[in-house]
C-alpha cells in the first residue's frame, strides 16, 4: 500500500440498511469511503451522507453497472459488500473487485465458510484472489456470536462431548418473502410437504447438490464448518433439517396479514448436525419465526462436557454488531494471506482504538 500511514480507502457495495452503519463506522475508525454503488434507482445519484447521516461527503452513489469504472477511478484498498446471503448472488461483484486488485469483506452469510456449501465457486474465487494478491472474507455477527465466542468457551473446557447452539430472529422484521420461506402460517402437513421435504435426502444426494453449486445452506451450515475448522475438528458427516415452530395461542402476523392458528407453523428451525472424527458433535440451529408476545431474539450456546457451560445473549443488536465486526476486521483482511480466507484462519477479532491504517502490517 505504499505509505503505511495512508488512510484505508473503502468502497461500499450495497447502500441499504447495513451500509447506514458500515459507512459511518468506517469514517469513525479513521478510514474513508471513496465510492458506493447500489441497484436501487431511488438511491443512485445521492450523496452517501443521505444514507448514513452527517455532513455531505461528496461521494455519490452510482449504479452497480458502473462498478468496474468506479473502482478504477476511486482506487480502493477494500470493498465492503452488504447485499445478498448466498455466494452465487455476489460472485460476479466479487470477481470484479478481485480482478481489479481490491480486497473484499462481505456480510454474505454463505461466505463465512463457503467451501462446505459451494466449493466450485469458492475455489474459483480463491484462485482468482491469489492470482491478484488480494483477500476475500465473509464475517459479521456470526464471527463473534456463533464463532469466536464459542471457540473461546471451548478453550476453558477440559473435555467436550457436544457443542450446541441456537440463535433466533423474528421473521416479522424481514419481510414477507423471508416469512414465507420459513413456512410461517402453514399447517404442519403443508410445512412438511413444502419446506421440510427439501432436506429429506441422502448424504449422497446432498453432496451432489453441493458439488453442482445449487445447495441452499442455512446460516448454521457454514457456521458449523467454521467451528470445526477453528477447533481443528474433522467432520465425518453433516445433515440439515427444517423443523416447524409453533405457538400455543393464535398469533397475528402483520407481515403475512393473517392470524396464525395455534399449533400451525409460526416459522422454522434450520438444524445442522455434524459428527467429527474426534467424537465431538456440533449441533446448531437458527430459528426464524413470528414471535409470541413473550419471545425476543436470543443467542445461546452450550459446551457439553467437563465442565458444562452455557452462555445466553438476549436482544443482540444484530445489524450493528455485524457492521462493527466488518469494520474492525478490515485491517485483518488486508493483512491476511491472498485467497478466499475464513476468519477462522485470522486473529481473534478485537476492538480498534486507533485509526484502522495503524493496524496494517
Amino acid at each position: 500500500m505504499g505509505d503505511r500511514m495512508e488512510k484505508i480507502r473503502v468502497f461500499q457495495i450495497g447502500c441499504g440498511k447495513m451500509s447506514v452503519y458500515t459507512m459511518r463506522y468506517v469514517f469513525e475508525h479513521g478510514a474513508k469511503i471513496v465510492g458506493a454503488v447500489d441497484i436501487n434507482p431511488k438511491l443512485i445519484g445521492k450523496d452517501i451522507s443521505e444514507v448514513m447521516g452527517g455532513d455531505k461527503c461528496n461521494v455519490v452513489i452510482a449504479g452497480v453497472n458502473d462498478l468496474a469504472n468506479y473502482i478504477k477511478a476511486s482506487k480502493p484498498h477494500i470493498a465492503i459488500v452488504t447485499t445478498m446471503s448466498l455466494l452465487n448472488d455476489i460472485k460476479d461483484i466479487v470477481r470484479t473487485c478481485v480482478t481489479l486488485g481490491v480486497n473484499v469483506i462481505t456480510t454474505c452469510e454463505e461466505a463465512f465458510y463457503a467451501s462446505n456449501s459451494n466449493p466450485t465457486i469458492y475455489h474459483e474465487l480463491d484462485v482468482l484472489a491469489k492470482a491478484n494478491k488480494v483477500t476475500i472474507t465473509g464475517c459479521g455477527y456470526q464471527d463473534i456470536f456463533w464463532g469466536n465466542l464459542v471457540s473461546t468457551l471451548a478453550g476453558t473446557t477440559n473435555k467436550i462431548k457436544k457443542i450446541k447452539g441456537s440463535s433466533s430472529y423474528n421473521v416479522e422484521d424481514y419481510g414477507i418473502a423471508l416469512a414465507k420461506a420459513h413456512g410461517a402460517g402453514l399447517s404442519l402437513n403443508d410445512f412438511d410437504k413444502d419446506i421440510a421435504s427439501a432436506d429429506k435426502i441422502s448424504d449422497e444426494e446432498r453432496n451432489n447438490i453441493i458439488k453442482s453449486g445449487n445447495y441452499a445452506p442455512s446460516y448454521m451450515w457454514n457456521t458449523v464448518g467454521w467451528l470445526a475448522d477453528k477447533l481443528k475438528l474433522h467432520i465425518t458427516s453433516m445433515k440439515q433439517e427444517c423443523i416447524p415452530q409453533t405457538y400455543e395461542e393464535d398469533l397475528k402476523s402483520e407481515t403475512l396479514n393473517m392470524v396464525i392458528k395455534a399449533g400451525n407453523a409460526t416459522g422454522m428451525s434450520a438444524l445442522v448436525t455434524a459428527e467429527t472424527k474426534e467424537g465431538i458433535t456440533i449441533e446448531a440451529e437458527c430459528i426464524g419465526k413470528v414471535y409470541g408476545p413473550d419471545e425476543v431474539d436470543t443467542n445461546e450456546w452450550s459446551i457439553i462436557g467437563e465442565p458444562e457451560t452455557t452462555i445466553t445473549v438476549k436482544r443482540p443488536a444484530t445489524v450493528e454488531l455485524t457492521c462493527a465486526d466488518i469494520v474492525n476486521r478490515i485491517s485483518d483482511v488486508i493483512n491476511a494471506m491472498p485467497g478466499f480466507v475464513s476468519t477462522s484462519q485470522m486473529p481473534e477479532p478485537t476492538y480498534r482504538i486507533d485509526s484502522l491504517e495503524k493496524y496494517l502490517k
